[in-house]
């Protein structure tokens, strides 16, 4: 199976999310009634924005897999909150994403047009191979780097969602 070379992120979403961040802790150090009813609006408008790029983000992963006949895998994040060791600035960005709420929304729009959704463990995805399955530390080059010690495959990380075959215990 090759692997679909497409960014898939909210980069809008975040840098929005940022923005709000600096308004946010202005209006709380303010402190007034009405720095919290804009506040209240605010955090309204924010879950808006997020349920939004979800909806697209996961429309658009949906209608590919379904174009191109292929299942999709995700990999399955649950508990990462806990189990992730962050600095602060990352652990704005961890809690604020939803990944959860994407997964939902890529299940239930896959379910609908028969896509196939894996969920698989996490556990070294970033040290695959795509094209062989091969599992190696060495394989990551640097960390911007991908390159396959048993069948050579290379390329940039993030270039791409890896596209595994969707066999379970893979």
């Amino acid at each position: 199976m090759v692997p679909d070379r497409h960014v898939r992120d909210g980069r809008e979403l975040n840098r929005c999310r940022k923005r709000q961040l600096a308004l946010r802790a202005k209006l709380q150090k303010k402190g007034t009634k009405s720095a919290k009813r804009v506040l209240k609006r605010q955090r309204r408008k924010e879950q808006r924005k997020a349920t939004e790029t979800n909806h697209i983000i996961s429309k658009r992963i949906v209608t590919e897999a379904q174009r191109t006949g292929r299942g999709i895998g995700m990999e399955d994040l649950a508990g990462i909150r806990t189990r992730a060791r962050l600095r602060k600035p990352q652990r704005v960005a961890l809690h604020s994403w939803a990944f959860a709420r994407l997964g939902q929304f890529v299940e239930y729009k896959a379910r609908r047009a028969g896509v196939p959704v894996l969920f698989v463990d996490p556990a070294y995805t970033s040290r695959r191979c795509a094209e062989c399955g091969h599992t190696d530390k060495l394989n990551r080059v640097s960390q911007g780097r991908f390159a396959c010690r048993s069948c050579g495959f290379v390329e940039p990380v993030g270039l791409y969602l890896q596209a595994w075959p969707l066999e379970p215990g893979s």
